[in-house]
């Protein structure tokens, strides 16, 4: 009988369990990507799909390696992440829909290319072209500086890289012609830099692939990931404490602030079409740059169980 009671007690639990976790948003929520209807991020290591009004989270991955940095094709039918496969991190592809991952590079191992590296996780997936074709990745594999690093392009069907022609190179953002190119040169989103505005300060530059020409649209040194819509490049930045997201118009030279959070930093941006996706105190936060209202995205994991107190 005792037995029975405590067998009934333990179910009646997991039912409260699950009924409150099935109301009890998620949260730490990483690294999302947008595109259409879908947002992907990284939740506990894996990837998680999502209706880009929110609901019920679709688990995509489920290998021990870690799974993040993802970013949906322009056409949006495949997802190009950064895995941690076979001891170190590489770039792959999968069916937007969930599949088996492609592996797309193959780089060595290097001494600090573990994902809690202080300069960050190596082979980093930035960017999709605007045609599709290619996929621009992070690196450190040339160099022995960990706070330096290349932008490169593999292409889907995988094959050698080819190195950008910039010196160095962090976040970037295509324009949408695909000439030109928004980039930070100076990767520090993994250090504890806020407010640092020393010599290895960010900014935003802009390099056109025709004429060879940089320029450097912030000049400010409080800077972080680039991300181009149409005329505007929208790029964070801490000049008021909290990081938020500013915009610049490359036709006027103005700049002008456009969230206003004050608690926590928006963190890991990430453009797909006319849409932004974000973190936000461990919450996901999505905006059009049409008329740049963040909206918070409720996301509920089936996993994640959360017991009666």
């Amino acid at each position: 009988m005792i037995k029975q009671y405590f067998g009934i007690l333990a179910a009646l639990l997991v039912l409260c369990g699950v009924s409150r976790a099935a109301d009890q948003e998620a949260r730490l929520m990483r690294f999302p990507a947008i595109r259409g209807n879908q947002i992907v991020f990284s939740y506990a290591g894996d990837l998680y799909s999502v209706p880009a009004d929110g609901g019920t989270a679709r688990k995509l991955t489920s290998d021990i390696g870690y799974e993040m940095f993802s970013k949906i094709s322009p056409d949006g039918k495949t997802i190009a992440f950064t895995g941690q496969y076979d001891g170190n991190t590489e770039v792959f592809t999968m069916p937007s829909e969930g599949g088996s991952p492609m592996r797309l590079t193959y780089t060595a191992t290097l001494g600090r290319d573990l994902v809690s590296d202080r300069m960050g996780p190596n082979n980093i997936v930035m960017a999709w072209s605007p045609d599709g074709k290619d996929i621009v990745y992070r690196s450190r594999k040339q160099t022995f500086n960990s706070f330096k690093g290349q932008l490169f392009k593999v292409s889907t069907d995988g094959g050698l890289s080819e190195e950008l022609p910039l010196a160095e190179g962090g976040f970037c953002s295509f324009s949408p012609d695909g000439s030109k190119l928004a980039f930070n040169r100076v990767f520090r989103e993994f250090r504890t830099w806020k407010y640092y505005k020393g010599g290895m300060a960010d900014d935003v530059w802009i390099f056109d692939f025709k004429t060879k020409e940089v320029k450097n649209i912030t000049n400010n040194d409080a800077q972080d990931i680039p991300m181009w819509a149409g005329d505007e490049i929208f790029f964070l930045s801490d000049r008021d404490r909290t990081m938020n997201i500013f915009v610049y118009n490359t036709k006027t030279g103005t700049t002008e602030k456009v969230t206003n959070f004050t608690e926590y930093d928006v963190k890991f941006p990430s453009i797909g079409g006319d849409q932004i996706v974000f973190e936000n105190g461990g919450y996901l936060y999505k905006m059009s740059v049409n008329d740049k209202t963040p909206v918070k995205v409720p996301v509920y994991i089936e996993n994640d169980f959360v017991y009666a107190q």
